[in-house]
């Protein structure tokens, strides 16, 4: 362990061990002290293999005196966060929900005193986001995350400071690790070597969901994390949103994505700039997952009624897609009109979201048709549109036929019809779609539990309602 001085060359001298520690997590070495029994603080006994075995009297108050005294030996002050988190948390068998360092300052000393911590307990998650991680401490931190294998869930948005040495233990943790199935590295930009790394630890990693909202990924950086993903079969999520991704290379590689890769399941690509060429690339990608992605989000992305059109050949053809999301795209009633036959032909989609989408009481009768046709659709949004009382009037008799519907999202805002009649019609409209949608809600409910139930269960309780 580091002992570091306020003089200069105690603090070189500190910096150099901390290498040498790093050097030996990498190489698998093991890097633990040995107190006395009676200070035991974990029962680690095992490397990353196998699960850890933790002493099943471990107390989180046992933890909180460890990590202060390693504090003490690296002359650092302890975080009054980490104390507070040690004295509020609760520990289950050696896990716990969450180490928060938000916005702490990391310096190396801190982080290595953090390793007592970190090789006592399992988090589920473990929060490094803007914490103005330095290169060496950083570096460290990670290699102790993976040797201990500390967490499923890791955060390290907003460190854009981070360097060369912090990317690559990054990578080896992604590449290594047995536990973590999350990480999210968001507004902060993953280019050249980031991106290279990064994707090469994706080849074989066990990660299920990467989250890079904001990472600067257009053109070349895309291209790599592309291609790395086409053999990737572990990742289950992978979100996209704000990173300028365009009609163009951009979607073509997504495009390719959907082509070669079956294991994806949810793809979220909000707040770009997909339009409606874009769309024509990943619908051909689409067409070909037979068996695969089942979320696909594409909010805010200068979609238009042409884009539509595409889709509409793709749609008939999805097998698995569930959920779909078009809002805050300009697709109008003329889009919907083009989605409205392929919508009743397809019998995947559960979730159609069309939020702020140009729509009037010409698209909500298109819309009307195809709930009167569907016996699947859960959730339809509606908001922000101009649905008035021809719409409704249409949605409401779609759902005395409708009986899969349970929520249907409209703007319940004060109408603002002149009108008094208009006005109360509207008002009526909305308290019977509403009350069709709960009765629908309940139905499905109960046909759940009756599928659950035993069959002796279930006969006894029909008889008692003959009964009854």
């Amino acid at each position: 362990m580091t002992r570091c001085s306020d003089n200069d060359e105690q603090s070189d001298d500190g910096a150099e061990q901390t290498n040498k520690n790093q050097k030996k997590r990498s190489k698998g070495e093991k890097h633990v002290s040995f107190p006395p029994d009676e200070q035991i603080v974990s029962g680690f006994a095992e490397h990353r293999s196998t699960d850890r075995q933790v002493d099943s009297c471990l107390t989180l108050t046992e933890v909180m005196v460890a990590y202060q005294q390693s504090c003490s030996r690296h002359q650092v002050q302890p975080r009054e966060h980490v104390l507070q988190q040690l004295q509020q948390g609760v520990c289950v068998g050696g896990s716990v929900k969450c180490l928060d360092l938000k916005g702490e300052r990391l310096d190396h000393r801190s982080c290595e005193a953090l390793e007592v911590v970190l090789k006592s307990l399992h988090f589920d998650f473990i929060n490094l986001q803007a914490a103005q991680l330095e290169e060496n401490g950083a570096s460290s931190l990670l290699d102790m995350i993976l040797y201990y294998e500390s967490t499923t869930h890791l955060d390290i948005s907003d460190n854009s400071s981070m360097g060369t040495s912090c990317w690559r233990a990054l990578a080896h943790l992604i590449k290594q690790s047995v536990r973590l199935s999350r990480l999210d590295v968001c507004n902060m930009p993953v280019v050249d070597y980031p991106a290279q790394s990064l994707s090469k630890a994706l080849l074989t990693s066990r990660l299920t969901v990467l989250r890079l909202h904001n990472a600067q990924l257009s053109g070349v950086p895309l291209y790599t994390l592309v291609g790395a993903l086409k053999s990737n079969r572990s990742l289950q999520e992978l979100h996209l949103t704000n990173n300028l991704l365009n009609s163009y290379q951009d979607a073509l590689q997504l495009g390719d994505l959907l082509r070669y890769n079956r294991t994806l399941l949810t793809l979220e690509l909000s707040n770009n700039s997909v339009a409606d060429a874009g769309l024509e690339e990943l619908c051909d990608g689409l067409r070909l997952q037979t068996a695969g992605l089942r979320v696909l989000l594409l909010r805010n992305n200068q979609i238009t009624a042409t884009g539509m059109v595409h889709l509409a050949k793709a749609l008939p053809v999805l097998k698995v897609l569930q959920v779909l999301d078009l809002g805050e795209n300009l697709l109008g009633n003329e889009g919907i009109q083009a989605i409205r036959e392929p919508l009743m032909v397809n019998s995947s989609v559960l979730q159609l979201g069309l939020a702020q989408a140009d729509i009037t009481c010409e698209g909500a009768v298109a819309l009307a048709e195809f709930l009167a046709e569907s016996r699947q659709i859960e959730q339809l949004d509606l908001r922000q549109n101009e649905v008035k009382v021809g719409g409704l009037m249409a949605l409401c008799l779609a759902l005395r036929i409708n009986h899969s519907l349970a929520n249907l999202h409209l703007d319940h805002s004060a109408p603002q019809e002149q009108d008094e009649l208009l006005m109360e019609t509207q008002t009526r409209l909305q308290s019977e779609i509403i009350q069709r949608c709960l009765a629908n809600a309940s139905r499905s409910h109960l046909a759940t539990e009756t599928s659950e139930t035993p069959p002796a269960e279930a006969d006894g309780r029909a008889d008692s309602m003959t009964t009854a």
